[in-house]
Parts: structure tokens; sequence; C-alpha cells
């Protein structure tokens, strides 16, 4: 029972470092970007991502803040940062935009729902 267990955890780590290496760009960093975001998201959400090292430290800071991100040790994550700033970055930082307050439901009826 035990063996197979310890087969199908090899099997499941073997599968997840193949879905990192088809989904994230190989670059140096890429390793500790598959241990730390593929551990909580889908490698298909942290590539969706843009924006500069001032934008992913403060997500990093967030998630440890709310999430229960786990301190990362400062070398890899300034492995990190670089890496996904230059591999994820660009000029369509983070996610779009609010949707205006007029266009939601209910805004024909709600006082200033012009902006």
């Amino acid at each position: 029972m035990r063996r197979s267990i310890a087969l199908l955890v090899a099997s499941l780590a073997s599968l997840s470092a193949a879905a990192a290496e088809d989904q994230l760009t190989r670059a140096p960093g890429w390793e500790i970007a598959a241990r730390n975001c593929g551990a909580c998201h889908s490698y298909r959400l942290v590539t969706a991502q843009r924006g500069d090292a001032r934008f992913w430290t403060d997500l990093i800071r967030w998630m440890q803040a709310t999430q229960g991100l786990w301190e990362i040790p400062p070398k890899d994550e300034a492995l990190l940062i670089d890496y996904l700033a230059t591999n994820y970055g660009g000029e369509d930082f983070g996610r779009r935009p609010p949707i205006p307050a007029r266009l939601l439901p209910g805004a024909e009826s709600t006082p200033g729902a012009d902006r």
C-alpha cells in the first residue's frame, strides 16, 4: 500500500513538473515560479498576469498578508520577481480595470452611476 502511494505521489510530481515546463517560459528562475506559484495556482493564471517588478512584489506581499503565502527566501524571491517581470511584464499591468459603475446592473437607479 505504501509503495502504491509513493508511486502515485511520484507520478503526480512528474506530471506537475511536465506541466510547468510546458506552460512557463524556460528562463532563469522558472523552477522557483513552478514551486511557489504552481503550489496554489494553475500556470495559466500566472502567465495571464502582466506587470513590472513592483507589481509582482506587491502581489506577493498581498498573497502573504491575506492568502497564507509562505515567506520565500530573499534570494529566491529576488529571482522569482525578476523572472516574472522579465517574462510576464509589459505595459498591460495586472488585471483588467474595474467595470465602470454606469455599466453595472442597476446603475440606472444608482446616484452617481454616470462615472
